[in-house]
C-alpha cells in the first residue's frame, strides 16, 4: 500500500467516524427534543383543558344568572299584569256605579274665591249629610270622562313601575 492509499483510507476512516458520530449526535438530539416536545404537548393539553373547564363554568354561571333574571322578570310581569287587571276591574266597577247613579262625583267649592260664579247654596240641605265644606256634584258624563282619565293614568303608572322593575332586573 502506498502512502497515498494509506492517506486516502485514513481520510475515509476519519470521514466515516465523523459521519457515525454526527448520526449518533443527531439521534441523541432527536431523543432529547422528542421528550421535550412530548412534555410541552402534555402541558399544552392540560392548559387547554383548564381553559375549557373555566369557560364552561363561566358559561354555566352566566346561563344560571340569565335564567334567574328571566324567572324574576316573569314573576314581576305576572305581578304587574295582576295589578293592571285589578285596577281595570276597580275602574270598571266605579264607572258602572257612576252610570247607575249609585255613586256621584263631587268637587269642593272654595267659598272665599270671588272669581267663581257658582250658584251653589252655602248651607247644606236637609237631604244630604255633608258636614264639610260646600261641594258641587258633577254631571255623570263628566264624571265618566274623569274616571276614564284616571284609569289611563293608573294604567300608565302601573306600566311605568313594570318598566322600572324590568330595568332594575336587567341592570343587576
Amino acid at each position: 500500500m502506498t502512502p497515498v492509499q494509506k492517506m486516502a483510507s485514513l481520510a475515509a476512516l476519519i470521514l466515516l467516524a465523523m459521519a457515525v458520530s454526527f448520526g449518533a449526535g443527531w439521534q441523541v438530539q432527536d431523543w432529547r427534543y422528542d421528550g421535550k416536545l412530548a412534555k410541552q404537548a402534555g402541558q399544552f393539553q392540560t392548559d387547554l383543558n383548564a381553559i375549557g373547564n373555566a369557560a364552561s363554568a363561566q358559561a354555566r354561571a352566566e346561563q344560571d344568572k340569565r335564567l334567574a333574571t328571566e324567572q324574576q322578570l316573569a314573576a314581576a310581569d305576572q305581578q304587574h299584569s295582576l295589578e293592571l287587571s285589578n285596577e281595570q276591574r276597580k275602574q270598571a266597577a266605579l264607572r258602572d256605579r257612576l252610570a247607575t247613579a249609585d255613586v256621584r262625583l263631587s268637587v269642593l267649592i272654595d267659598a272665599t274665591d270671588s272669581a267663581s260664579v257658582c250658584n251653589v247654596p252655602a248651607a247644606a240641605g236637609a237631604v244630604g249629610v255633608v258636614h264639610a265644606a260646600r261641594r258641587a256634584q258633577l254631571d255623570p258624563a263628566h264624571a265618566q270622562r274623569i274616571i276614564g282619565i284616571t284609569d289611563t293614568g293608573d294604567q300608565g303608572l302601573i306600566a311605568l313601575r313594570a318598566c322600572q322593575a324590568y330595568v332594575r332586573a336587567i341592570a343587576r
